[in-house]
């Protein structure tokens, strides 16, 4: 697997999310990363710590070009745990958790971004406050989006051998058939 070439499609992927969401600087980014299916294997099943650095590579710079902050989400072996800078999780009120992502328990992308993160923290969960998402793998991060979630149609489908999903949260419309938004 080239591993220059999943750092180009994460950068694509991150630019293609940009424009369509055109999102606003201190905005938060919830990523889901299976790097065995990246690799071509079963979600969980084969872990990759080179494509989670990959990943990363296109990731942290991106945002912070961006000013958006990043939140990587762990698998269910840790209750989707996720990783974020403690000043966001202080800014959210998030409520950490005691935990220790590792290859095999949350996977080589969190546990990577654990590493790699300027004051990373631990966090429960989202409380449906990103406003962006990147799912790689089918990690289902739904669940951590404000609603309403827009899904982003492009023809990059795929990082490595994963799928990809992304979308992005716009306001909800309100009133009636006179509205105007």
């Amino acid at each position: 697997m080239d591993y220059s070439e999943i750092t180009n499609q994460v950068k694509q992927a991150f630019d293609i999310l940009y424009q369509a969401a055109k999102p606003q600087r201190g905005e938060l980014l919830i990523v889901g990363c299976s790097t065995s299916e990246i690799m071509g294997s079963m979600i969980g099943s084969n872990s990759s710590e080179e494509a989670a650095e990959a990943v990363l590579n296109a990731l942290i710079p991106c945002c912070e070009e961006k000013g958006l902050y990043l939140a990587v989400q762990g698998c269910e072996h840790i209750n989707r745990a996720i990783c974020t800078q403690c000043s966001i999780a202080e800014k959210l009120d998030l409520q950490p958790v005691w935990v220790e992502p590792w290859l095999h328990a949350g996977g080589a992308c969190v546990t990577a971004a654990k590493r790699r993160i300027e004051g990373a923290v631990m966090v429960e969960d989202l409380h449906a406050k990103a406003t962006l998402g990147m799912d790689i793998g089918g990690t289902l991060i739904g669940m951590h989006l404000r609603p309403v979630v827009v899904p982003v149609h492009s023809e990059l489908r795929k990082i490595g051998n994963a799928n990809l999903i992304l979308a992005y949260s716009r306001p909800k419309y309100v009133g009636g058939p006179r509205a105007r938004y």
